[in-house]
């Protein structure tokens, strides 16, 4: 009951911070998630690595009889946070049998400032962190039981977790590690292996629905994974490719300093000591589990640590729920170690003791809770309607709309409204800059058509003035202050 308690407690404050309605593009935090709306919405084909399982489980929110779409994407975010919160707990209770270390790393987790604040948008990371806590919940099952069923659920699990975000593929080397130091006779069982095999590909099975989908050709395609190649190009993000292991060995030092930048932002040096005593205790009783999860810990920090992307922050979340794991590891050791010290007592004041100190550290992770809060709010933002409503309303009909993943595909493909303008993103997939002259060529071409305007994100319209005017142009701002003619 407590870690229902804890999900939903969670929960309750994603709802008051969640964003109201359509997202926007924004360069300096919001990213992706206007066109996950609309994707979601559509059934579309979502950016590098795919997503398939999020845009069919997003798609059914978009079925609630309340609220925008938009809001319901949102809300699809917030739905799988507390599931992620949920799953934490369990994996925690199962790995030190003990509650209350389950509902502070639960919390902890939950309540962390880059885990909450996706939570709040449509994003696909609170999923990402749900599926990797129940696999690996999954996992230490198995080793209770020693069932081929529960080893078989781990296999589906893993598999149906690359599914969402191909960065999971870390846990199928990190299971076969476990499994190993666990019973490695049934990594040479052929029979199991098969059985396991199998299980994992079924996982793979929502992978179909990119070239399925894509054969009917919908919105917003602009990956085409209907062949092969396209397929592959996209579910293993090759696109990016330069962007990954970015950075050389004399540059660590200063991500990793980036890298502890981002700890202390997330929890208190409390609880990073008591992760560091989790690491200890474990390797003293739990050398199998602790395998498992360092082997997932480092291949996700430094696979972050050489991704060179903006939004690298986000990467790091699982991360953190691999620190939120080991601080319930030391936080029961501490609260082992307190029952013996007072086990002289009488047992009513032993009793009494124990419930005191383990509803304090409950509450533990509440502490700079309001400044997470007021941080990660989004239930004020309505820029999305806004350029939405400044577009529909005061632009020409049958001209042309260059932007760059705004909420204008929002406008048309879900609220069908100004079909009768030409929105054009004039960038190709991840090649939007904040300075770039194909603005200014892609406005020339259009105008012999009719009259053009232009939304430039994040407030860069200075920085593209300049091209403008060498090809004998000006901007002349709207005064709803959303784009420029």
């Amino acid at each position: 009951m407590l870690g229902v308690a804890a999900a939903l407690v969670a929960f309750l404050l994603y709802l008051r911070t969640l964003a109201p309605t359509v997202l926007h593009y924004d360069p300096n935090g919001l990213y992706d998630s206007v066109m996950l709306q609309v994707k979601a919405y559509v059934l579309g084909i979502p950016n590098p690595t795919g997503y398939p399982t999020y845009i069919m489980l997003a798609h059914l929110f978009t079925y609630l009889p309340f609220g925008d779409v938009g809001y319901r994407v949102n809300l699809a975010s917030a739905v799988f946070a507390a599931l992620a919160v949920f799953a934490v707990y369990a994996l925690c209770r199962r790995l030190t049998g003990m509650v209350a270390p389950a509902v502070v790393a639960a919390l902890l987790f939950g309540l962390s400032r880059t885990f909450w604040s996706q939570a709040v948008i449509a994003e696909v990371y609170t999923l990402n962190a749900f599926f990797v806590a129940v696999a690996l919940l999954a996992l230490l099952i198995w080793r209770e039981t020693r069932r081929d069923r529960h080893l078989l659920l781990a296999a589906f699990l893993v598999g149906l977790s690359m599914t969402h975000h191909m960065t999971s593929g870390l846990l199928l080397p990190a299971a076969l590690l476990f499994v190993g130091l666990v019973e490695w006779r049934r990594l040479v069982d052929w029979r199991t292996m098969l059985e396991a095999s199998g299980a994992f590909l079924l996982g793979l099975t929502p992978y179909l629905y990119l070239p399925v989908r894509a054969s009917m050709d919908p919105p917003l395609d602009e990956y085409d994974p209907s062949t092969l190649g396209g397929f592959l190009s996209l579910v293993t993000g090759s696109r990016f490719e330069s962007r990954m292991f970015a950075y050389g060995l004399e540059e660590m030092p200063g991500r990793l300093s980036m890298y502890a930048g981002y700890l202390q932002e997330q929890f208190n040096p409390a609880f990073l000591t008591l992760a560091a005593l989790g690491v200890l205790v474990m390797l003293a009783r739990d050398r199998a589990a602790l395998a498992m999860l360092s082997f997932i810990y480092l291949g996700w920090l430094v696979y972050a640590l050489g991704y060179s992307i903006k939004d690298v922050h986000l990467y790091f979340i699982p991360t953190y729920l691999i620190i939120c794991v080991l601080v319930a590891t030391g936080l029961a050791f501490l609260l082992e170690t307190l029952e013996r010290l007072v086990g002289e007592l009488a047992p009513s004041w032993k009793t009494a003791v124990v419930a005191v100190v383990s509803v304090v550290v409950m509450l533990a992770p509440f502490g700079g809770v309001g400044r997470t809060y007021e941080g990660v709010d989004r239930s004020w933002d309505y820029r999305g309607r806004e350029i939405i409503d400044a577009v529909a309303q005061r632009t020409e009909r049958g001209s042309t709309v260059l932007h760059n993943g705004s909420a204008l595909w929002y406008m048309q493909l879900v609220e069908g409204r100004r079909l009768d303008l030409n929105v054009v993103d004039p960038f190709p997939p991840g090649g939007w800059t904040a300075r770039n002259r194909i603005w200014t060529q892609s406005a020339e071409r259009y105008m012999r058509e009719g009259r053009v305007y232009v939304i430039f994100p994040g407030g860069t319209a200075e920085q593209n003035r300049v091209f403008f005017r060498e090809a004998g142009y000006d901007l002349a701002r709207d005064r709803s202050g959303v784009f420029h003619e």
